[in-house]
């Protein structure tokens, strides 16, 4: 079977491609590209970053422990595995545990500037070579009321996303400004992943 045109832009030389993520936003990206891909569920905890862990340390040692915690001999030509947090004022946002936690860390972010960091890694899975990276962006929200805050946390679009937000939803709408790459804001830094890519497989341009 033939690749498709994204997975040739991507710079990948087979498919499909195992996703060890149940991500929507992911696979919607993947989608976007035409790459066929089977998702999986990696079975990693997450907020476990160690004290004094760099926060791009810790995404990147997430992503790579999701793809290897694909087995072996599954079928497929690579593994893609990522983790998105967002970093404020030296602390690491992951995803809110409710809406109370959903309500305090969007009050903390409302009018100040934040980052967004991705870990990627990926595996091809014929000879076991690997590549990582972390891609960093900067975001800023527009000055928010509690009414505005607490009418997005309703909306339920906060509970799985990390620092409780997604930029591509409802979320967007509370987005000022942003610097650095909108698809790491969704969670899967569509260039750094191809720059990851094509260095592995030698075709680095």
């Amino acid at each position: 079977m033939s690749l498709s045109a994204g997975a040739r832009l991507l710079g990948l030389r087979g498919e499909p491609l195992i996703l060890a993520s149940l991500s929507p936003r992911r696979r919607q990206l993947l989608r976007m590209l035409g790459i066929r891909t089977e998702a999986l569920a990696p079975d990693v905890p997450e907020g476990d970053r160690g004290a004094g862990e760099p926060p791009e340390a810790y995404v990147e040692r997430l992503a790579r422990a999701k793809a290897e915690w694909v087995p072996k001999k599954r079928h497929g030509y690579a593994v893609l595995a990522a983790d998105t947090v967002v970093f404020s004022d030296g602390e690491v946002l992951e995803k809110p545990e409710d809406d109370a936690h959903a309500l305090r860390l969007l009050g903390g972010l409302a009018g100040r500037w934040h980052e967004v960091l991705t870990g990627i890694c990926v595996r091809r899975l014929r000879d076991e070579r690997w590549g990582t990276a972390h891609e960093r962006s900067r975001v800023r929200f527009a000055p928010l009321d509690e009414e505005t805050i607490r009418l997005y946390v309703s909306t339920g679009e906060p509970r799985d996303k990390a620092g409780a937000y997604g930029i591509q939803g409802y979320g967007g709408l509370l987005v000022e400004r942003i610097e650095g790459c909108y698809f790491n804001v969704m969670g899967l830094p569509l260039a750094r992943l191809r720059s990851l890519v094509r260095e592995m497989e030698g075709t680095a341009s």
